[in-house]
């Protein structure tokens, strides 16, 4: 699942690929940016901000660089102005990246997924399914990040400040509220009913009657940095199929704890997987 783990993994993929690198060619795929040319481009450094994939990129002198639509949203003047730009990209549900030596035949996803192709002289990173995709002034950035809340595995990472803006709304669901990145950034919902599972804690309990929010947050931030580095997410320590979750994907099959069935259903947009015993129902 593309989570803030799983995010911040391809970030990696992409600075091992082309930072430092010069762009030997760009190809968009969608219409917003079919005619932009990245050529002659250096990349900079490929970093997360939770689900948000942000590729720095700095133009060549004298090259002619998109502009921002309006003047307001064009960089503070100075030595950096107009030539520091950042393509960026949300994976969703179903986006990824993928890097390639240069001639590698690209077998990660069909052809017409693609939304764009980086070329540089040792490799290829491709774009698949890709969302939200922008070129904005590095500059910018806030304008598409800056709503967020404190990154579970950025530098930014404030327990504190995440515990505040989710106390900021008691009657919110806490199933709902970790899934809210303006609360705190990278949390998806296989982490969301995990961590839920682990503190006994039932998705419809509303906010204001967690008794340890400091402990629930704390908890989501070891479990997104534990799977760091790998692809395979793991909450129970298992790398095994069929054996990484305690809950989510396990709709039926007996809980690992009590050997009650796992049960399945919607809550606000997205679904949730729980146990009516580990986790006690809400009342009614």
């Amino acid at each position: 699942m593309p989570e803030g783990d799983t995010v911040w993994n391809t970030a990696r993929v992409l600075q091992r690929a082309l930072a430092g690198a010069r762009l030997t060619g760009s190809d968009f795929r969608v219409p917003q940016l079919a005619a932009t040319d990245l050529t002659g481009w250096t990349v900079r450094e490929s970093a997360s901000r939770g689900k948000h994939l942000l590729l720095r990129l700095e133009s060549p002198p004298g090259a002619t660089t998109p502009g921002p639509p309006s003047a307001a949203d064009r960089p503070p003047s100075g030595p950096d102005s107009g030539t520091r730009w950042t393509l960026h990209s949300h994976l969703r549900m179903d986006g990824a990246w993928r890097a390639y030596a240069p001639g590698e035949r690209w077998a990660a996803r069909p052809a017409h997924l693609i939304r764009v192709v980086l070329r540089s002289p040792h490799a290829v990173a491709v774009g698949y399914h890709l969302h939200d995709l922008a070129l904005v002034p590095t500059a910018a950035e806030d304008q598409l990040v800056g709503h967020l809340g404190p990154d579970l595995l950025g530098p930014d990472w404030d327990p504190a400040e995440a515990v505040r803006r989710l106390a900021a709304h008691p009657d919110t669901t806490i199933g709902e509220a970790l899934l809210d990145q303006r609360n705190l950034a990278g949390i998806g919902n296989l982490y969301k009913c995990e961590v839920l599972f682990l503190r006994g804690m039932s998705p419809w309990t509303p906010v204001r009657a967690v008794a340890d929010l400091a402990g629930t947050v704390n908890l989501a931030q070891k479990l997104l940095a534990a799977n760091r580095g790998r692809w395979t997410q793991s909450t129970t320590g298992s790398l095994h199929r069929g054996q990484t979750s305690y809950v989510y994907g396990r709709r039926a099959q007996p809980c690992r704890r009590c050997g009650t069935a796992i049960r399945k259903e919607e809550l606000g947009e997205r679904v949730t997987y729980w146990c009516p015993v580990c986790q006690p129902e809400r009342p009614g």
